[in-house]
């Protein structure tokens, strides 16, 4: 059921002209940041949520920040139930869905989690200002 879960999240998002390109495995998205020395955007979701679903397809479909997302983040969905494939300590939540934007070489949080609704300027801001720092 999670694997159709993701599947389903991943196909609507190649159905979609621009869109972020998940990754469905932490552990891969992970070792591709190290190895583009590129922080990650880590979302946590859980299965029949219609909040997850809603914030994917209003805040990472279709927007004009997409782009950049793509080309400075590794941006991988991890989902909460089931057998954890990623270091549930770190990414811990009780709300869903939880946004983390995550240093891939340190493994250290960038900001505080986003939990819940989130705005877009939200996102543009924070990624804005992560490019930024990168690149001094």
């Amino acid at each position: 059921m999670k694997r159709l879960f993701l599947l389903s999240f991943i196909l609507l998002s190649f159905l979609s002209a621009e869109h972020v390109r998940w990754m469905g495995e932490y552990d891969k998205a992970l070792a591709l940041a190290h190895t583009e020395n590129k922080p990650l955007l880590v979302l946590l979701v859980k299965e029949k949520c219609p909040e997850c679903n809603r914030l994917i397809q209003d805040l990472f479909m279709n927007q004009s920040y997409i782009s950049l997302i793509n080309k400075n983040f590794i941006s991988v969905i991890v989902t909460y139930e089931g057998r954890p494939s990623y270091p549930i300590e770190m990414y811990y939540s009780r709300s869903f869905p939880t946004l983390f934007f995550v240093d891939s070489q340190r493994e250290l949080f960038l900001y505080e989690p986003l939990v819940g609704e989130v705005k877009r300027e939200t996102i543009i801001k924070i990624v804005q200002n992560i490019i930024k720092r990168r690149r001094r």
